[in-house]
């Protein structure tokens, strides 16, 4: 990565920056974080945050390692967005482990503090730039030894005008640099800050990551996307499609199996174009590439002591008949899928550049229920997007209603930097996003309330992940559907096994029931 050399912490003095080829940047007066931030005012436009980490973002919460010698030293990891992101927050606490760190969840504890960023939704930076606010301000304080590292998307989309606008931060890094962590550290330790963004080739994960669950594990399988939708900025921020070779997400399964791990969610951000990156055609002829992400599935599923299958997230526009066939015929392969759809409307749909229309999307849902008719489905959609009429509205919610989602991933649509949407002049009003979003919300609580009620008094096979954190009489687990369900029982004993619950109570994205059989 570039490197910005900073002898001393003078601020309020000017800042010159170097950029990888050792040219100086004049980058102006060092402005504090309350100064780059003042003015700046959070859209309040939800009441729960569509992203996967939700509003206020995840806390890496682990014990220490038995097996590392401990150099005295703590981290501390915020995340905050999709499963990309946790998935690249476990690589990074696998490096800093590695390296003597120890898991701290308090920041003010931390000597390394990671904010692992999402730039999807605006609402998500403005609580990254209220965290690092009060962190700036305690190292100006201080003087110590704190290293403050913006990663993720946020930092791949800021990079050097981050360093600007947070004089204060060591580390400005993109997601593909997550492996490197401990590189970059050693060069913040020589005194430089240090950019890191450009997009890389990445090479195979040698890193262990530091697994959130000693059940569940993430696995990528494809990094970035060539997608071009126009409201998005993660062709940007993560670059273009990065397919692993099949043999190294086979490993790394077998590994996990190995380690007593259950259950794999494959990754990607746009998973079903795995393979289009890598060489080589069927050889029966078809014309399609060597590797499929259905060849990945049919290659990876009989790897021992893994039992669910479960991936995300799949884009329409890749979606076969194949893929929902072999989904089918596997039996790991969990019978969920998240399908985001993003509009109702064809019109809007093109100015997304989405590639499909309405009908198509209800084509695939109508496949995966010819061969899965109990298959749980979830979608993304976007109300607001520039342009957008209250006929184009309606559409979508009739698209939910038809469709029957089992859950729908809802967001005002939110400009962000360097996207075509964002300079377009039709911009949709906040007022009239925050009345189409609380409709829509409405309408997906009813539908999965609906769509919940054919599991009521069901037998259902749950994969136990540990107690209910707020009732610690009760066990909580997963369904293959994807259904949290709490049941009476020891959570601790038996998390990682599977039983059978009956179901008793229904609500529209948990269920409740009693323990009927421990399956192994």
């Amino acid at each position: 990565g570039r490197l910005c050399h900073r002898n001393t912490r003078n601020y309020g003095q000017p800042l010159q920056v170097h950029d990888r080829y050792n040219k100086c940047i004049g980058l102006g007066t060092r402005a504090t974080v309350e100064d780059a931030t003042a003015g700046l005012q959070v859209p309040d436009l939800m009441d729960e945050d569509a992203d996967f980490c939700g509003v206020d973002g995840t806390i890496v919460d682990r014990d220490a390692p038995s097996d590392r010698d401990w150099n005295g030293k703590q981290y501390h990891i915020h995340t905050f967005g999709c499963q990309m992101n946790l998935a690249d927050s476990e690589r990074m606490a696998g490096v800093l482990e590695d390296i003597g760190y120890r898991c701290s969840t308090d920041p003010s504890n931390a000597d390394v503090l990671i904010y692992n960023t999402c730039s999807i939704r605006e609402k998500a930076e403005m609580k990254l730039y209220s965290a690092l606010g009060k962190q700036a301000k305690r190292k100006r304080q201080h003087m110590g030894d704190l290293q403050i590292v913006v990663a993720g998307c946020v930092g791949a989309q800021e990079g050097e005008a981050l360093l600007r606008r947070v004089p204060e931060l060591d580390v400005v890094m993109g997601p593909h640099h997550a492996n490197r962590l401990g590189d970059i550290l050693a060069q913040v330790e020589q005194g430089n800050q240090v950019v890191a963004t450009e997009h890389i080739e990445i090479s195979e994960d040698i890193t262990q990551a530091r697994r959130d669950s000693d059940i569940t594990a993430w696995v990528n399988v494809i990094y970035g996307c060539n997608e071009k939708c126009t409201y998005c900025i993660v062709p940007y921020t993560r670059g273009a499609e990065q397919s692993r070779k099949p043999e190294d997400i086979r490993r790394e399964m077998l590994a996990l199996g190995e380690a007593g791990y259950k259950e794999v969610t494959l990754l990607g951000q746009n998973i079903d174009a795995y393979g289009r990156d890598l060489p080589g055609f069927a050889a029966d002829g078809s014309g399609r590439r060597a590797n499929t992400f259905t060849d990945l599935l049919n290659y990876v599923h009989d790897v021992p002591g893994i039992e669910r299958i479960r991936f995300a997230t799949s884009h329409p526009r890749y979606f076969t008949e194949r893929l929902i066939r072999c989904c089918s015929q596997l039996d790991k392969l969990c019978e969920f899928f998240h399908i985001p759809f993003q509009s109702g409307d064809d019109q809007i749909l093109k100015e997304m550049a989405r590639g499909y229309t309405a009908d198509r999307y209800k084509e695939i849902i109508n496949s995966i229920r010819r061969y899965m008719p109990d298959a749980s489905i979830s979608g993304d959609a976007i109300v607001g997007f520039p342009g957008e009429t209250e006929e184009q509205f309606e559409r979508t919610v009739e698209l939910v209603r038809s469709v029957g989602f089992d859950r729908v991933n809802t967001a005002a649509y939110s400009p962000r930097p360097g996207t075509p949407a964002a300079v377009r002049d039709d911009q949709v009003a906040d007022l009239i996003k925050a009345d189409r979003l609380n409709r829509l919300n409405a309408v997906v609580n009813e539908i999965a309330e609906r769509r919940a009620q054919r599991f009521a008094d069901r037998e259902l096979d749950v994969l136990v992940e540990g107690p209910n954190s707020r009732n610690t009489d009760q066990a909580m687990g997963r369904t293959r559907h994807n259904k949290i369900m709490f049941f009476n029982g020891d959570g601790n004993e038996l998390k990682g096994k599977r039983v059978m619950v009956k179901v008793e109570d229904v609500k529209a994205y948990t269920l409740y029931g009693t323990m009927t059989q421990i399956c192994d």
